[in-house]
């Protein structure tokens, strides 16, 4: 794919945008909804919060790997990971709300410092992928615009920016048409000129429009009669 996830000049504007959003949505919420389900399985809207904010961090670690020279993985492992988010939960509100806001300033502060040649140094991501660093502010997208849906206040994927949703769409077509047991699918936005091969073949068409499209693929949203994806991340 043409990696536009490493355009910083768009990324960058973009994962402020989504951060201000993710805000909004916060800060609409009471404590006792905070404390409430979220879209997602057995995680409360305080998980939500939880995983955003020691995200940042994880993310802060990748920008000063690229700074440092330093090899400073996202996490420890992922049973480390679970358990911060499962403590942090647990936060009073006062102190999870804070800790939104200021590990998003301290993510966007440490990727203001880089340097045109740190931008392109090379990190990993939680699943050992290599990538420059240039492509931590996409991996903070994919965070807050679509963990805004999971929160359940209000947010929708056709919320997120053009942009993002066409990178996404051809990001995860790709990650899920490598998985095992991805079925073969024709994806055919309704307001795109384009289409995608799911599963590496033509396949059934599913047409929706592409942000619904990108809601299917993560999990987000339900499209009848269109195939099972496998799960993505």
């Amino acid at each position: 794919m043409d990696d536009g996830r490493n355009d910083t000049a768009h990324t960058l504007p973009w994962m402020r945008t989504g951060t201000e959003h993710v805000f909004a949505l916060v800060a609409k919420l009471s404590d006792a909804e905070l404390a409430g389900p979220s879209a997602l399985p057995e995680w409360s809207r305080a998980h939500v919060v939880a995983h955003l904010a020691r995200n940042a961090e994880a993310l802060i670690r990748l920008v000063n790997w690229a700074r440092t020279g330093v090899e400073t993985p996202m996490y420890p492992s992922r049973e480390a990971r679970a358990a911060d988010i499962a403590a942090s939960a647990d936060h009073p509100p006062q102190r999870l709300r804070a800790e939104l806001t200021a590990t998003a300033a301290d993510l966007d502060t440490a990727l203001a410092a880089l340097t045109p040649e740190q931008w392109q140094a090379q990190v990993r991501s939680a699943l050992g992928r290599p990538l420059p660093a240039a492509q931590v502010p996409w991996m903070r997208i994919r965070e807050v615009w679509l963990h805004a849906v999971d929160l359940d206040a209000g947010a929708d994927v056709a919320d997120v920016p053009d942009g993002v949703v066409d990178l996404l769409l051809d990001e995860v077509t790709t990650t899920l048409s490598a998985a095992d047991g991805c079925p073969a699918a024709t994806l055919a936005p309704t307001d795109r000129d384009r289409s995608l091969r799911l599963g590496g073949a033509a396949g059934p068409v599913v047409a929706a429009p592409a942000a619904t499209l990108v809601g299917w693929l993560t999990g987000r949203t339900t499209l009848p009669d269109a195939p099972k994806p496998p799960p993505w991340l």
